[in-house]
């Protein structure tokens, strides 16, 4: 099974500039550096993470703590088996939401279809935004796929 994938392109590249910039001076980001494995990062993922758009909200103007641990993830290189382990996770849609999101920026497009295609009637409900307001993870799905997010 071996690794993901990708598109080939580097890793400070797949995120817009400033985005990544920001990641990458954030004091979080670089705390993260304690989590080694896999499982580590769906731990903090699970306990820390309430909504998978780029930025926090409010005031402080930071990424958020969705996309600094996609980044983890990005320095991690995933192996298919986690990818499935992500895209299947029962304790939490935002552990699921950071897989669809790391395929969605990292992963061959070329591929992205047999990854997404069985998640697109996905009926679990969640809130991408810190608004509130919920959806479907199968829309989520397909709006990520026909660029609808914004990334």
């Amino acid at each position: 099974m071996g690794e993901i994938q990708t598109s080939g392109k580097p890793i400070d590249s797949l995120v817009e500039k400033v985005l990544c910039m920001n990641i990458l001076s954030s004091d979080y980001f670089r705390d993260l550096y304690r989590l080694k494995t896999y499982h580590e990062v769906i731990d903090e993922i699970y306990n820390q993470v309430d909504h998978v758009e780029p930025w926090m909200t409010g005031n402080c103007r930071g990424p958020s703590t969705a996309f600094c641990l996609l980044y983890k993830f990005f320095t991690m290189k995933l192996t298919v088996k986690q990818m499935h382990g992500l895209l299947k996770h029962p304790d939490s849609p935002y552990i699921r939401a950071i897989g669809f999101l790391y395929l969605r920026y990292a992963a061959d497009p070329k591929t992205l279809w047999n990854w997404f295609e069985p998640y697109v009637k996905d009926e679990e409900e969640f809130s991408p935004g810190s608004n509130g307001r919920m959806t479907t993870m199968g829309v989520y799905v397909r709006d990520l796929l026909l660029g609808q997010v914004h990334l």
